[in-house]
């Protein structure tokens, strides 16, 4: 990732591979576009919120976020996902009780915080359909990721960002990026700390017009004890040796977060979609042990995480543009009328 947000010699080597792989995007996307591969339009708008950038931006939150402002105008949103972990060939809906191993971490926090019909699998277009069969109500599709599967059609794109930018603006191999820094959407989202409050923020390749998004969090809920509820605020007082541990795609944000609540914390950064049936708080010394909600889906599931009283989840709120919601609205009946390819 170092290598990926400069233009050293690392990537620079890469280069040529990145423009032959741009290349290759580039002829799939046309395809689709002059329609020599068959692209599906269901009978419902469909939102796809995803990014360019390899690895996390937030699209769960801004997904959960979506679902929430959806179900406020009235509408009966549901979402679907590939789901990390998931059986690949199998179309499956996320109940509350599933198996994040089954389903993936992020679709099962979705279906808990969002309270809609949550249906994963691969094939987007197989997962929609059969969420539609279930649920015909569903006024309104979201796409969790999906933005590179143009099986799929789609009404409104949404590209979200973090404080990364671009990175070094780059495809992969030689950069981070699995489209070109170009790419047109409906609306691009920026999300990072104090972007809502209107600051000036000058982050590589992100338009000035974003929208601007943060994470939120006032408190920690004990995994243990869901009852057991402290402010953040109050935890520099109440908790003496505090360790933050994060097994999303930026871990960071997740630890800048809590500093900027005032927490002096130590760092347990871990892979993305970390499985912990390693056990990896066994030989942590401390009083208290944040983590993501993401990884509390699966903390959740394991006996032996189940009882450690140390454990306490820090739910976040996405934070949003105050007229976003309305524009989006707008956008679904525009693109409605026109069904172009987004």
């Amino acid at each position: 990732m170092r290598a990926w947000l400069r233009r050293g010699i690392m990537a620079r080597i890469l280069w040529p591979v990145s423009k032959l792989f741009q290349m290759l995007v580039g002829l799939r996307f046309g395809l689709f576009l002059m329609g020599y591969k068959r692209q599906t339009r269901l009978p419902v708008p469909v939102i796809v919120v995803g990014n360019i950038f390899v690895g996390g931006t937030g699209k769960t939150p801004l997904t959960i976020w979506l679902a929430q402002q959806l179900q406020l105008a009235g509408r009966k949103p549901a979402v679907i996902s590939r789901g990390y972990g998931a059986d690949a060939e199998t179309v499956m809906e996320v109940t509350d009780g599933a198996a994040a191993g089954q389903v993936g971490d992020e679709p099962l926090l979705i279906a808990q915080r969002a309270s809609c019909p949550v249906m994963v699998g691969r094939n987007r277009v197989a997962a929609a359909q059969a969420l539609l069969l279930k649920y015909p109500q569903t006024d309104v599709i979201i796409s969790d990721d999906g933005l590179q599967h143009y099986a799929l059609g789609r009404d409104v794109e949404i590209i979200l960002f973090d404080q990364r930018g671009v990175g070094n603006g780059w495809m992969l191999p030689a950069g981070p990026l699995r489209e070109p820094a170009r790419r047109r959407s409906d609306f691009t989202v920026l999300n990072m700390s104090g972007a809502v409050a209107g600051a000036d923020i000058d982050v590589a390749g992100v338009s000035k017009d974003a929208v601007r998004m943060q994470l939120l969090a006032d408190r920690a809920v004990n995994l243990k004890d869901p009852g057991l509820s402290l402010p953040l605020a109050d935890l520099p007082g109440q908790a003496g040796n505090i360790v933050a541990a994060a097994g999303i795609g930026n871990p960071e944000r997740f630890f800048a977060m809590l500093r900027s609540a005032g927490l002096q914390i130590g760092t347990l950064p871990l892979p993305d979609h970390h499985d912990f049936e390693d056990h990896p708080f066994q030989a942590i010394q401390a009083d208290m042990i944040l983590i993501t909600e993401k990884d509390a889906v699966k903390c959740r599931q394991i006996k032996s995480l189940q009882q450690d009283a140390r454990l306490w989840v820090v739910p976040v709120s996405a934070q949003l543009d105050a007229d976003f919601a309305t524009k989006l609205m707008e956008k679904i009946s525009e693109k409605q009328n026109g069904r172009s390819l987004a």
